[in-house]
């Protein structure tokens, strides 16, 4: 074990990272993925792929809900190993990669879901299984100094003694990337960095991922949107039905030809004309106010009519989707559904009313992992219908229309909901909710992390809500999908409303000056 001071250990001196092993001369791959195939029963995940990941480059990899990609990345950072073919680590074949190993090889991963402690400060999680000590006792100003110097390397401006739990969701990625990077990792794996994240913060992001890649990190990013896979990859790959059928540099790639090597066909969503006249309002909300983030929020959704709620991050977004729903109570406000007054923080009464609440986390608020997927759709059914969940000789029967109508695919007849992938846990979140007679919805961000045939899907689904006549508040972070779904759009910046247009008199420029601050004339 070696350390700069005599009684100071740190755990990367237990457990060194060794960059070195990547590429001993300095050039060719940092990993290379040769001829692997995974399969999981009678399904095949992953066919022949290979693929090289290079130092100093951002390599994109794009597919449908599906396609492959998760099962490629839980064996890149060795979760899961292969049935045939194998990895090659700096010219050097590595058939047993674990999870431990592959950290110490400088293998990281930064999931969708934050891994940080959220009670911590900044400089602790960045620092967290590295802590600088001596004679057991934690060094606080090297500890703080090694902080600052990994985000300083990202061009990151962050306070290293913030709690992480008061951080953005943009500034939590920021700290995850930071921690990785600084224990020697060499291929960083991102996955949806950027999921719910407004024009700005999804910009940052972008930014501090060019710096990694500058410094000599292979970066593996892992996106649905595609405009920004173009705007920012070096290199995209593409996976559908497990099978790579596009790798190449990205400047010869263009997002029509994207999405038809993703999905197989072309993919048109398009939105539909809008007839009638709104009159009857649906939902009705005056002077919305947490004391804190929201202040003063106020509108009127007719009946057919969906209107957005666009602002810089997502934070006023989902904050005031907080509220709307019941997670949290306002200091003052007044919400309506249908004419009828409805209690804050009363499920019940909110349910009754009509209105049905749609989560932009469906993982930890949206369903329960460890119920089926037909448990999952009837789960809001039957509380307002007071059924019980244990008549499971019914369950099959009565999923089977919702199952159809919402296009919910799975390999296996009726696994646990967290088994699909993310594409159709979206749709079972969706027929949840939607199935049960709405009144009004709220919507938020229902296209995270799906894609680009099951956003069309979506979108249609949605717009069938407003053909029904259901008035629909939608909190997006996507300004394509405010402009494709939304009659009229609020746009929201530090908790206040700031500006309200119709978007027929609007365009996409438009929308993103006025979520940076600019203003429409």
């Amino acid at each position: 074990m070696t350390s700069t001071h005599p009684a100071e250990t740190t755990c990367r001196d237990l457990y060194p990272v060794t960059p070195e092993a990547f590429s001993p001369n300095g050039a060719g791959p940092v990993i290379g993925v040769r001829n692997v195939t995974k399969r999981f029963g009678g399904a095949v995940a992953l066919k022949d792929v290979d693929l090289d990941f290079h130092p100093g480059e951002i390599h994109a990899l794009m597919g449908m809900n599906g396609a492959g990609k998760s099962t490629l990345v839980k064996i890149l950072s060795g979760v899961q190993r292969p049935e045939v073919g194998h990895l090659e680590i700096g010219g050097r074949v590595v058939h047993l990669l674990t999870p431990r190993r592959a950290r110490r090889l400088g293998i990281a991963i930064v999931p969708q879901r934050r891994e940080l402690v959220m009670g911590l400060t900044v400089a602790e999680n960045i620092m967290l299984g590295d802590l600088p000590a001596r004679r057991s006792l934690v060094r606080w100003r090297s500890l703080r100094d090694g902080a600052r110097q990994a985000l300083d390397q990202l061009g990151v401006g962050l306070d290293v003694d913030q709690i992480a739990g008061e951080l953005t969701v943009a500034e939590q990625t920021m700290v995850e990337v930071a921690r990785e990077v600084r224990r020697g990792g060499r291929v960083l794996i991102l996955d949806e960095p950027t999921a719910c994240l407004g024009a700005e913060a999804a910009e940052q992001i972008r930014a501090m991922v060019r710096r990694v890649r500058d410094n000599g990190v292979a970066v593996v990013y892992i996106s649905h949107h595609i405009d920004e896979v173009l705007g920012l990859a070096d290199r995209i790959t593409v996976l559908r039905d497990g099978a790579v059928v596009r790798s190449g540099p990205a400047e010869e790639a263009d997002e029509r030809g994207l999405v038809h090597d993703m999905v197989g066909r072309e993919v048109v969503s398009r939105r539909p004309p809008r007839t009638g006249t709104f009159r009857e309002v649906g939902i009705s909300i005056h002077d919305l106010c947490d004391g804190r983030f929201i202040d003063g929020f106020g509108v009127d959704v007719r009946k057919g009519e969906i209107v957005a709620v666009l602002g810089p991050a997502g934070d006023a977004q989902s904050r005031l989707f907080d509220l709307l729903s019941g997670r949290r109570r306002p200091a003052r406000g007044y919400l309506a559904v249908d004419g009828t007054p409805v209690p804050f923080g009363s499920i019940s009464r909110s349910l009754a009313s009509g209105l049905r609440c749609v989560t932009g986390d469906r993982r930890t608020l949206g369903l329960i992992p460890e119920l089926s997927v037909d448990e999952n759709l009837l789960l809001a059914r039957d509380r307002l219908d007071g059924r019980h969940l244990h008549r499971r000789a019914l369950l099959s029967r009565r999923a089977a229309a919702l199952r159809e109508s919402y296009r919910v695919v799975s390999l296996s007849k009726n696994p646990p909901v967290d088994r699909l992938s993310g594409g159709n846990q979206q749709k079972v979140l969706l027929a949840k909710w939607l199935s049960s007679d709405p009144v009004a919805c709220l919507l938020e961000d229902p296209t995270n992390g799906v894609d680009v045939a099951a956003i069309a899907e979506i979108h249609t689904l949605v717009d069938g809500l407003a053909a029904q006549g259901v008035a629909v508040l939608l909190a997006s972070s996507s300004v394509e999908e405010v402009m494709r779904l939304a009659d009229r759009v609020i746009i929201v910046r530090d908790g206040r409303m700031v500006a309200e247009h119709e978007i027929a008199k609007v365009t996409r420029d438009d929308l993103v000056a006025a979520v940076l601050g600019g203003d429409l004339t």
